[in-house]
This record gives C-alpha cells, sequence and structure tokens, in this order.
C-alpha cells in the first residue's frame, strides 16, 4: 500500500537526509544525530532596463543554488556519519557525494556529486558533546521527485 502524503504543518524533524558515495546507484545511508538545519538559495538574476518598459526594470533568473547548513553530533561508527566526518580533509572530487533530501510529504531532491564542507569535526569544551557540522552545496541541477 502507499503511503499517503503528509499535509498541513509538520516537525522539523520529519525531514530526513541520506547519503551515498558520489556517483552511485544508492543514496540510502542517513546520518546519526543531525538536530539542526538551514537551507539558502542563491538565485542569480540578470537585470536590465529596455525602452519599452519606460524606466522600469526587466529581470530573468538565469541561475540556482542550494546551500544545507546541517548541525549534528559526531557519531563515532554511524555509516552516514563517518561518510560526512571522513571529506573534513578532501579536496576536489574526493569532497563530493550524492546527498537525498526527504521531505515530510515524501517528496526527495537528491544533490548528485554535492559538495560538502565539513566546518566543524568533534571539537568542543571539555563536557560538550563533540559536534558534526557540515555544509552540503548543490554541484549542477539537483533531481526533485514529486511525492507518489
Amino acid at each position: 500500500m502507499a503511503q499517503t502524503p503528509n499535509t498541513g504543518v509538520f516537525p522539523c524533524y520529519e525531514n530526513q537526509f541520506q547519503v551515498g558515495e558520489a556517483g552511485s546507484e544508492t543514496v540510502s545511508t542517513t546520518i546519526a544525530n543531525c538536530e539542526e538545519f538551514t537551507v539558502s538559495f542563491d538565485n542569480g538574476v540578470e537585470e536590465w532596463n529596455p525602452f519599452d518598459q519606460k524606466g522600469w526594470k526587466a529581470r530573468l533568473m538565469t541561475s540556482k543554488s542550494v546551500t544545507i547548513s546541517v548541525k549534528g553530533k559526531r557519531t563515532l561508527g554511524d555509516a552516514g556519519n563517518d561518510m560526512i566526518a571522513g571529506l573534513a580533509y578532501e579536496n576536489g572530487r574526493a569532497a563530493e557525494l550524492d546527498f537525498k533530501w526527504t521531505f515530510p510529504d515524501n517528496s526527495t531532491v537528491l544533490f548528485k556529486n554535492a559538495v560538502v564542507s565539513v566546518t566543524a569535526n568533534g571539537s568542543g569544551a571539555s563536557t560538550s558533546v563533540g559536534p558534526l557540522e557540515f555544509e552540503v552545496m548543490s554541484n549542477g541541477k539537483p533531481v526533485y521527485t514529486p511525492a507518489a
């Protein structure tokens, strides 16, 4: 039986993230202990002032990118958490993986070869739990799949 998409308001924990090796067909490894995320869209808009608009600007959106910033706890031995933390010292194509975001309504967006920038990995006060914080940046057009 197909799952009915959720409607109405929702708690943010209903968003889920999965990772997989860059270029793989399987993106199903969850990341343990993620506790907060923000999403920013960077939209490139060209502007011009044609005579026929009598001084009003014309615009066209010509580019987009998405950055997802995640805060969580470093969890040794968790496959997804280890996969993200393992990118802390990588550059170039080695700092990429496939990243899937599942929304509360069961739609998904897949960021193939997303660039991952680890910004905090296990540091803090002696009484703190070690953090794992990272940014996932789109690398080309993502694949959006509507809820079934």
